[in-house]
């Protein structure tokens, strides 16, 4: 019983004394569950809606993140924008992560609804993180940015050697549903790159005049699995003699293209196509640098894994 009481009074005093509990601001835009759908975020389960999307907060000393101490990065739930370095995480016993610092340019302050607090956002997706304090005395920064665990993914700087590779290769699903499957392989993630809109709809793209192709971003651990192995399952996964798209799908949105990142990845491209030529195929797949990647509507993610089917313009067939 007594340790119940000590619960309840923790919970007052820390609402009371630090205020980190949320409340509605007029002053920004709010993102509805249904808008977020349609604009390339994460998901978001119920709690996480409550938090992000309508100024919820968290209990005190439940947040998963809270005592993690590892080295890396804290990103937003709702947008993976990078936020906060592990470097400047502090134990503030309030009961939520605390900061004394953000990433440059990562998260925008605004004045709260009580008038009194300082709430901060996300800046590149406007989900809700918490308030900022300041002229506290933890650290010599002056300034306590106190978090939701719920509002944050963390990715450690282990996680951060995985690469990533981009693919186009007809329609989405269909590239995704081979490297999804493949060894090494670690995430996939559909989207659109190489047009002259910042961050298209997929309706926009069918249109066919934003210069997008769909394509696949591939995240890969390089000590399993090689660019080369990519690039070589990227070859025997569709027919990249095709000029006109892929199979049935029609258009310059489905035409096969490999962006790479950098000199060295394109020259391993090139040496597949040059490989491919000598076999007397007549290859057609562009080779383009990359530019900015625009993850498209979340019903498109893993679309064959979750309707539990296969590609119909897609198949295996192996060449070297």
């Amino acid at each position: 019983m007594k340790a119940i009481q000590l619960i309840i009074l923790s919970v007052f005093t820390l609402s009371t004394l630090t205020m980190c509990a949320q409340k509605n601001n007029n002053n920004i835009i709010q993102i509805t569950p249904k808008e977020y759908m349609t604009m390339g975020y994460n998901e978001l389960t119920p709690e996480e809606q409550r938090v992000i999307l309508d100024k919820g907060t968290e209990l005190p000393g439940t947040g998963e993140l809270l005592e993690n101490t590892e080295k890396g990065t804290y990103v937003c739930k709702q947008c993976d924008k990078p936020l906060y370095r592990s470097e400047s995480k502090f134990d503030a016993e309030c009961g939520w992560p605390s900061f004394d610092d953000e990433i440059e340019g990562a998260v925008t302050r605004l004045k709260d609804a009580d008038g009194r607090r300082t709430e901060i956002v996300c800046s590149n997706c406007g989900g809700h993180l918490g308030h900022v304090f300041l002229n506290e005395g933890f650290t010599a920064k002056q300034t306590r940015h106190c978090v939701n665990s719920i509002s944050m993914k963390f990715v450690a700087d282990k996680e951060k050697e995985l690469q990533k590779a981009y693919f186009a290769s007809g329609c989405f699903w269909g590239t995704e549903y081979f490297f999804m499957k493949a060894k090494g392989v670690k995430q996939t993630n559909v989207g659109f790159m190489g047009g002259n809109v910042d961050n298209p709809t997929y309706e926009q793209v069918c249109q066919q005049n934003t210069g997008h192709l769909e394509l696949t971003e591939v995240i890969y651990d390089p000590t399993v699995a090689t660019y080369e192995d990519m690039v070589k399952l990227f070859f025997e996964t569709h027919n990249f003699t095709q000029t006109n798209g892929q199979g049935p799908d029609i258009g310059p949105q489905y035409l096969s293209c490999i962006f790479y990142s950098n000199d060295k990845e394109k020259d391993i491209a090139t040496k597949y196509i040059r490989i491919l030529n000598d076999k007397g195929y007549k290859v057609a797949t562009m080779l383009k640098p990359k530019s900015t990647f625009w993850k498209a509507e979340n019903y498109h993610q893993q679309y064959y894994e979750g309707k539990g089917m296969s590609p119909y313009c897609h198949k295996y067939t192996a060449i070297f």
